[in-house]
Formats: structure tokens, sequence, C-alpha cells
């Protein structure tokens, strides 16, 4: 049965008041806005009860005492990780015996639950502080400014991965046929690499690195591509090139190569992906190649840049305009790792 909205006490008692009056249960229902059965039962309690509180409900006492539940939710306040068991043996060492699922339905109550934990990077003091710096150095920046950077990254694509989650439909005992599974190989199958770059006019170039990536590679990368792609979106003079700090970034030979070409370098705070817009683009790259279902290398490297070309230049656009929000969770998250 679904459960009925309780009415307010003063409802309650203007009720009783209307009843005293000598008004019928309709005429009070349609002065008010009410069932007749509802006026009904609440001139049927005052009647029986004398009085329209709540009267105590049926039901077992709570297994955790108020003081008990006020120490469980402190202690995984303090350390997330703590296992319902660690939880069950602190309340049997306060002869309180409850079970695991109890654990779990009194926190809940309070609000948490659990899930899986985020992997992210590490984030080491120095890396914090240097996220810190960035965003509150950058957070007055007109938006002007951000329009005129070139965003770049690479990312792995996997053929028989894990890229995004599936749901099916189908009928009972039929989960392994064909239609509801989804195909892996051990090791994790079969990727592509990809380079790419977007500003907030549209997507640039997107291209497959089909060897494992150096220094040198990384440049004839930049040589053949970001140019290329800064021209097509019309970026203005003196536009800034962003990318990360991987190694084959920030080596000497590709740094004296970004300056002899007179890039201008947007200087970059270590393990700081979610400060990336572009990791937005290459999610939803992901899932749309999920959603085509590959079957062999040559077909996923073509619906990547099949989708990666179909991406909007209102996206992108919209992706840099709210890029100072990123920078206020940053700041307000104390320089730990936000979502973006």
């Amino acid at each position: 049965m679904a459960k009925t909205k309780e009415q307010s006490k003063d409802t309650r008692n203007k009720i009783v008041d209307l009843h005293q009056a000598g008004k019928t249960e309709s005429a009070i229902g349609k002065q008010l806005g009410l069932k007749k059965s509802t006026v009904g039962a609440i001139i049927r309690k005052w009647k029986t009860y004398k009085t329209t509180d709540n009267l105590p409900r049926s039901g077992a006492p709570r297994k955790i005492s108020p003081g008990g539940v006020k120490m469980i939710t402190r202690t995984v306040s303090k350390n997330p990780r703590t296992t319902r068991g660690d939880l069950v043996n602190d309340l049997q060492r306060a002869g309180t015996k409850v079970t695991k699922p109890t654990i779990s339905n009194t926190l809940r109550r309070q609000g948490l639950k659990s899930c899986s934990a985020r992997r992210v990077p590490l984030l080491k003091p120095v890396h914090v502080q240097a996220r810190l710096k960035f965003a509150r150095e950058h957070l007055d920046d007109p938006e002007e400014d951000w329009e005129n950077v070139t965003w770049s990254d690479e990312t792995k694509i996997e053929l028989f991965g894990k890229n995004s989650t599936r749901r099916v439909w189908r009928t009972k005992n039929a989960e392994l046929h064909p239609k509801n599974t989804i195909p892996t190989v051990k090791h994790g199958g079969e990727n592509i690499m990809l380079w790419g770059c977007f500003s907030a006019k549209g997507p640039g170039r997107l291209i497959r690195v089909k060897e494992r990536m150096n220094g040198a590679m990384y440049r004839e990368i930049l040589s053949d591509n970001l140019l290329p792609s800064a021209r097509a979106l019309k970026m203005k003079c003196g536009w800034v090139f962003q990318h990360d700090n991987d190694p084959k970034h920030t080596a000497r030979a590709t740094k004296e190569w970004l300056r002899k070409k007179h890039f201008k370098v947007l200087e970059w705070p270590s393990q700081s992906p979610d400060l990336n817009p572009i990791e937005n683009l290459w999610r939803e790259l992901k899932v749309c190649v999920a959603q085509q279902q590959p079957q062999n290398i040559t077909a996923l490297e073509e619906i990547c840049m099949e989708e990666w070309a179909k991406i909007p230049a209102t996206v992108c656009e919209n992706l840099v305009k709210t890029y100072r929000k990123c920078l206020t969770s940053v700041i307000a998250n104390k320089g730990y790792i936000t979502k973006y």
C-alpha cells in the first residue's frame, strides 16, 4: 500500500474545529482540499483519543542507541575505509550486538552509503599546493583568455574493455546469450593510443599513436598536428598551448623545440587531469565508441575518428566557458581532485 501524506498539526486541528462547528466531512474536505476519507479518519481519531497528536507507532526499537549511532558515524567520518566488521566489533565491545546489515541501515539513515572508492592520481602535499596556486592565480582570468587556449592530451581506448558500463534487457537464464554479453580477452585486450586537442571553437586533430611514444615522436606529433589544428580553429595571435607534465612533454628537447617555435605554454600543475577539460571529451568519446561495439582495431580507430569529428563546437565552447567553476571547485576542495 502506498504511503499517504501526513497532514500538519494545524490542518488536523482545523478539521476538528470545523467538525465541532457542525460541518459535514464532505464540506470540510471541499473547504480544505482534502479527501473525505482523510477528514473522517482524523475525526474518528479525535473522537477515540481526544487528541490530534501523532500516537506512538508500533515497531521494534532501534538496535543501536543514539550514542552508538554517534560513535559509528564519527568513526567512519574520521576513517571512511572502516569496514562494517570493524564497526560490529566496536559496538560489541560497548555491549551492543548487531549484524552488518544493521550497520549499513543505520549509516544510510545518517546519509552515509558504502561506495567503491574512485581511483584518482596520488597527490603529495607539493601537488596539492601547486594545484591551489594554479587555481588562485587563474581564478579571475577573463573568459577570453581561456578561449585562446588549445588543450591537448593522450588517451587509451580499449577494444574489449571497460570504457563504459552496459546494461541489457534479457529474459531469465539468457545471461550468456551473445547478444547479452560483452566480449573480453585476457590481459585487457587490444587498444589504441590517441592524441588529440581542442579549443573553445571546436575539436582539433585526433591521431592514433601507433608506436610507443617517446620525446622525438611527441615533437613530431606536435609538428604535424598542433599548428594545423590551431589554423583550422582560427586561434588568435598569441594563443596558448596546454599539455600536462608527462616526461615526454617536459623533456629539455621538447621545451627547446616549443621555444624555437615560439609557442606560449600554459604552466601546468602535476597530477591534475581534472583541470584539463579535454577529459570530458575523452569520456564522451569512449561512451560513443562502446555503444557501436567495434569488433577489431581498424573499426575501433575509424569509429574514434568519426565520433571525434562529430563533437559539436558548442560542447567545446561550454567546457571552456565553465572553466572558472573548475578552478573554484579546486579551491573549495583545498587542492584535492574534483569532479569536472
